[in-house]
Parts: structure tokens; sequence; C-alpha cells
């Protein structure tokens, strides 16, 4: 089934602010909250608008999400990162259903999470400056990505080669420690991150000289990338696990790699139209006639009707941009400008007003 459009679910134009897209949020998660609202279409609902305000109240992903749909979204985040960093526990707090309000819906999502397992990797951004030229062909080249990896001494480990990390003796490799108190007649159970090993489960002895006993280092990592014919500024390439290395043992992150095209010094360019402007002079104008214009990757005829007007619009069928999504190109538009001399002799003066003389009209004199 389609996915429904973020903006119409919670039913905010697609200039809103990012207040009035909070402010409707609260009304509709009021509305639709499952301790409020017992219907199993409520709880689907809230799930939908939830989904809607986590991607729209994010300035990046919002952005993702105008320039490609939710094609920008599913590429680019799992369905956990789309809630990652989201402040749900304010709003439900204000509304009166205390911490963790969100809970009950992100388990529908994802199930329960072990607090301290994997964590997939930072991704990371790489902006990609092309010509035009570039962008009409495609191209591959080779960037150059600052991350964080693997300590290529300890493989990640931690620890000095020839030793091992060895079991949290603190939290026995749970990554967590347990504190009970009783009061009267209440029990109180609390949960944090073990402080000797910071929930990694174990302790390093010996440390990895290199990382220093993190296990992670930056590196600059040379990747080739293949850029499509037919892109445009905005265009984005994922390279999935290029990203930075994963925490305790999760996935590596995703790189993407974002296209900027450079302006062309006598091309414009909307989508895959190219547009030119080319000059021809009076007679040319009036009797008709047939210029060379320019191309990305060749010279075309273009014929000029008689009587063609300063500022027409000519179509070259064929001769624009590369379609990304399809097959062919687009069309490259020309735009006439009909010179008017600055400097005319004596005798070109005279001819010009025997023409005017034609139409019964006058030009005055010099």
């Amino acid at each position: 089934m389609a996915k429904k459009d973020y903006y119409e679910i919670l039913g905010v134009s697609r200039d809103a602010t990012s207040q009035e897209i909070k402010n409707v949020y609260r009304k509709l998660a009021l509305q639709y909250h499952p301790d409020r609202n017992k219907s199993p279409e409520a709880e689907e609902k809230f799930k939908e608008i939830s989904e809607a305000y986590a991607v729209l109240s994010d300035e990046e992903k919002r952005r993702q999400y105008d320039m490609f749909g939710h094609a920008g979204i599913d590429s680019r985040y799992t369905r956990e990162d789309i809630f990652r960093g989201v402040d749900f526990d304010e709003i439900f707090r204000d509304l009166g259903f205390g911490f963790g309000g969100f809970d009950k819906i992100f388990e529908e999502f994802f199930g329960r999470r072990e607090p301290y397992g994997p964590e997939k990797g930072r991704d990371l951004r790489y902006d990609l400056e092309i010509n035009l030229e570039d962008a009409f062909w495609g191209l591959k080249t080779e960037i150059e990505v600052p991350r964080r990896e693997k300590c290529r001494t300890c493989s990640g480990t931690g620890a000095s080669p020839g030793t091992v990390p060895k079991t949290c003796p603190k939290c026995n490799g749970t990554g967590q420690i347990q504190y009970t108190r009783t009061l009267g007649f209440a029990r109180f159970v609390q949960v944090s991150t073990c402080d000797k090993c910071n929930g990694r489960k174990v302790v390093v002895e010996s440390p990895c000289k290199e990382c220093h006993g993190t296990g992670v280092m930056r590196y600059y990592r040379k990747l080739r990338v293949e850029i499509p014919p037919g892109v445009d500024t905005g265009y984005l390439l994922r390279l999935r696990g290029e990203g930075e290395v994963g925490v305790r043992g999760g996935p590596s992150g995703d790189l993407y790699v974002l296209v900027k095209v450079k302006p062309h010094k006598i091309f414009k360019r909307d989508g895959d139209k190219l547009f030119y402007e080319t000059q021809i002079n009076f007679p040319q104008a009036a009797l008709g006639t047939e210029v060379e214009v320019p191309n990305i990757n060749e010279k075309a005829r273009l014929k000029i009707p008689a009587g063609t007007q300063s500022g027409a619009i000519l179509r070259l069928k064929g001769k624009g941009m590369p379609k990304l999504r399809g097959f062919g190109r687009g069309d490259e538009l020309v735009r006439v400008i009909v010179k008017t001399p600055t400097r005319l002799t004596d005798r070109q003066k005279e001819l010009l007003q025997d023409f005017a003389k034609e139409f019964g009209e006058g030009l005055g004199r010099y």
C-alpha cells in the first residue's frame, strides 16, 4: 500500500513552521493517544501521526522528504533512526501522559531493544561538486572521506596486541548495574550504566597504544563513486556501510554523497531542459535564417523563421540533458535576441530611411 503524505497526515501546509507542526501534533496526540482512545483505529492513527511528526519536526529529515519523498527517508534512515532524537516525552508529559508515553507505540514499531545492545554507526555526508558536462555524461571519480573506523592495530578490541578484553567484574558482563532501595513497604529498583566498563560489558587492562583503548581511530578512506548521467543539484547517492563504525558490534553507518552541479558559463538548466541565448541581426530576423548553436555534446543547426521577434523561444527537441529516471533527453530552448546596430554608415542610414518610407513611416533625422 502506498504511503500517505506526511503533511496530509498532520493536516498542515508544506510551508508550515516547526512550531505549527508541533502544535498540530500535540492536538492530534491528545485525540489519538492509546491511553485516552482505546479503539484499534486510534492506535494505528497515533503511530501514523507520530511517524509524520518525527520526520517533519527534524530539519534534515524534512529536507530529505521534501526533495525525494518517502524514498528519501526509506533510503537513508532505518525505522528506528526516524524516531531517534525526537523528544516525545516533553510533549506527552505536558499532555498529562507522563514519561515514556511513546514507549508503547515505539515497541509496536520495533519490539523491545536491549538497553545497551549494538548500535548502528553514524551516517556521513560528502558534498561533491561537478560541472554540467559531468552531469551530462555521468562521472566515475574517487573521493576521500574521513571517518572513524576500527583501530587497525587492535582490530577494534581496544586491547594491546597479544591481549584480550576481560569480562567486567562489576556488572558481570551485562553492562548495567542494578540498585535496590526499600522505603517502608515500597521497593524501588534503578538500573544504570555500569561505571566501570561504561556499558561495554568488558574492561581493557592493557589498552592499545594507538587508540588508547577506545577501539576506534579516524582514518581517511578513498572510495570510488559513480554518478549517473542526468543528475542535478540535490541528487543523493547512498553508499551502504561506508559511514562510521558501529557501537558495541553494531553495523557501520552509511555515506551519503550529495551532488551540486556548478553553474555553466553559457547554459542555464531547469531539470532536463537547457536554455541558451543567441543573437541575430535585423535582416536575419526579418528574412529568416539558419544559425549554429552549441549543445553539451555537439553543435546543431537552428532554423529561424522569417519575422521572428526579439525574445522568441525556439526549441531543439532532444538536445537537452539526459533524463535521470527515464530514456532520452530533454529539449534545448533557444531564446533569440534581435540585435539593434549602434553604428551605421551613411549608406546604411539611407537604406533604412528608404525601407521606412515603404511602410509609410519616416525615421526622423540623425
